[in-house]
């Protein structure tokens, strides 16, 4: 497995061996020892979660306020464009993102450690997405930023996006520093 590092602190590129033939292929998704040892990841994971969208819906940025949740997000079929972004304000990296292609051709992973917002847009006409992660869903926990927001400037790769309300809904970075 090659692992690469991002401009932002625990954020990790992965990308797990494939072993194809004339049959089609074989690879190892997770492996806790192997992921522990070499790209560092030693949290437990609790719960794997599976989204299934269509070409141009954004789901995020989520976050969980007090119980954070590490994600390990992997794309099975489709293609999106996976972000996290660093919302500690005591952070260097504060307000920066990483975004990155994930789809079942180029088998990459992201993993997202507790501590930053997470969203994804689906580049593809349908995308199955997984992400392994290392706390509970807690909905009265749930927080966010918004997709748009001016000072992260995520250059997402689609136009006129499809968006749930309450991700319509979410806070900018400035009213996350302030405590809104």
């Amino acid at each position: 497995m090659r692992i690469s590092k991002t401009k932002l602190l625990g954020v990790l590129v992965i990308e797990p061996k494939k072993f194809s033939d004339h049959r089609g292929f074989f690879k190892e998704t997770f492996q806790s020892e192997r992921y522990h040892k070499d790209a560092e990841i030693d949290l437990p994971f609790v719960q794997d979660n599976h989204s299934h969208s269509q070409k141009g819906v954004i789901r995020g940025l989520h976050l969980q306020k007090s119980r954070p949740q590490g994600k390990l997000v992997s794309c099975f079929s489709g293609a999106i464009y996976d972000v996290a972004v660093d919302i500690n304000p005591n952070s260097h990296s504060f307000g920066q993102y990483v975004g990155v292609e994930l789809s079942s051709e180029n088998g990459k992973q992201l993993w997202v450690p507790p501590g930053y917002a997470h969203g994804f847009c689906v580049l593809s006409e349908t995308a199955d997405i997984q992400y392994k992660c290392t706390d509970f869903y807690f909905p009265g926990d749930e927080g966010g930023l918004i997709w748009n927001d001016p000072d992260v400037g995520i250059e997402w790769p689609i136009d006129n996006p499809s968006l749930s309300e309450k991700d319509l809904k979410l806070p900018t970075l400035k009213q996350i520093k302030s405590g809104i």
